[in-house]
């Protein structure tokens, strides 16, 4: 059998497994790779584990490391709640508190699911208790996270800037950033008009409702000077920030101002081996001219002028129901190069950027992680079946919205 459509095949199991079941994909991608380059394409071994994106592992590692002891030690939640008493009350400030505050948080580094899980509990109880619409703060508190996703110093920004360099298109960082910055601002405001915002706006501010204040601690305020530091680091000075933030943690550890321990173990290890297991199998498919195939099966049902609208529907429908970094945009930008050659597009710039943005637009889907930390937020009843239908049904609408977004700005 050809290796190259066996590769291909394997691939095709790894999304559909990740789209219906919880096992770790990225184990799975590494057995099946292991597989069909040893065992039918007839690679040394050393061959088939070169696709093993070490330099990316230490990166994930590090970044994820340093924001684990900030949420464990209380930092970013703390941040979290003095924030919301700016908004002294007033129900229609929360929401655009949020996501603000969302967006800007994971941009420095935790990323858009670390973000969630540090926001949504604060977001969703004053959500509650303030009488806000807990769909309209999923929406908000969702697609704030998602914003910040592609960060040049967010683990999926660091995954996406890899993606982009290896096809040929090194340097765009901040303008991936932007983009879907700009895309999820849009809908966040846009659900914010449609669900009741411009009215909470217009009611007078609850008293007694305000988060209770949360002082900073010398712990804390280390943290914060430690985070600081990374970001001008990687801004101003360009260190590597995969091995500058475990020197980051080395400091907190060694100033006792977090748990190494307890970081160690909230590290979301599945999601890098996840990450770097798909890679290992994408890298052998191209090693088995599988990827050229896959982009010719593409290329046959696509033209120049409906390549992008097409694409971002498919993308954004499977990354409703996969991981949009782990699985999604691993499989889809290496086809770039493959389709701006068949379809004799100008440039791939806007194909991977349509790819970057609708995979995102999706993810605050219940079905997702964003989706379902914010109905895990609330307690358990009507309320939280209620919002995972609306979550479902703005997740879906996504796939069309993120269809029609990319082929007017980017085709």
């Amino acid at each position: 059998m050809n290796p190259g459509a066996l590769t291909l095949g394997a691939l095709g199991v790894a999304v559909l497994v990740s789209c219906v079941s919880r096992i770790n994909v990225g184990l799975l991608a590494m057995a099946l790779a292991w597989l069909i380059g040893v065992y039918v394409a007839g690679f040394p071994v050393k061959t088939v584990a070169a696709g093993f994106p070490v330099e990316l592992f230490l990166t994930l590692t590090g970044v994820t490391l340093l924001f684990a002891q900030a949420g464990g030690n209380g930092t970013l939640q703390r941040v979290a709640q003095n924030a919301v008493r700016l908004c002294r009350g007033r129900a229609g400030m929360v929401p655009i508190l949020f996501f603000l505050l969302a967006a800007m948080l994971g941009t420095c580094g935790p990323g858009n699911i670390a973000t969630t899980g540090l926001l949504a509990p604060v977001a969703m109880s004053t959500a509650l208790r303030m009488r806000i619409s807990p769909f309209l703060m999923a929406i908000m508190v969702g697609n704030g996270a998602n914003a910040s996703s592609l960060s040049p110093l967010a683990p999926t920004g660091l995954i996406v800037s890899g993606l982009m360099e290896k096809i040929g298109l090194p340097g765009m960082e901040l303008k991936t950033w932007w983009l879907n910055l700009a895309a999820h601002a849009l809908v966040a405001f846009a659900g914010y008009v449609l669900f009741g915002g411009v009215r909470l706006l217009r009611e007078p501010a609850q008293g007694g409702v305000e988060v209770e204040r949360a002082p900073l601690k010398r712990s804390h305020w280390i943290t914060l000077a430690v985070i600081v530091a990374l970001v001008g680091g990687v801004v101003f000075g360009r260190v590597q920030i995969g091995m500058a933030a475990f020197g980051c943690a080395v400091v907190l550890s060694l100033l006792r101002a977090a748990d190494e321990d307890e970081a160690i173990q909230r590290v979301p290890w599945g999601t890098i081996v996840m990450v770097c297991g798909v890679t290992v199998l994408i890298s052998l498919l191209e090693k088995t001219s599988g990827l050229e195939l896959f982009t010719g099966l593409v290329a046959r049902v696509a033209t120049s002028a409906t390549v992008i609208p097409l694409v971002a529907f498919l993308v954004g429908l499977i990354s409703a129901y996969s991981s949009t970094s782990g699985v999604v945009l691993p499989a889809f930008l290496p086809l770039v190069p493959g389709l701006v050659a068949k379809l004799g597009l100008a440039s791939g710039l806007g194909l991977a950027e349509t790819m970057n943005v609708a995979g995102h637009l999706v993810d605050v889907s219940p079905l997702s992680t964003i989706g379902a930390l914010c109905i895990a937020s609330i307690p358990a009843g009507d309320a939280s079946r209620l919002l995972f239908n609306q979550l479902l049904a703005w997740g879906l609408s996504m796939t069309v919205v993120g269809a029609v977004l990319c082929w007017a700005v980017l085709g």
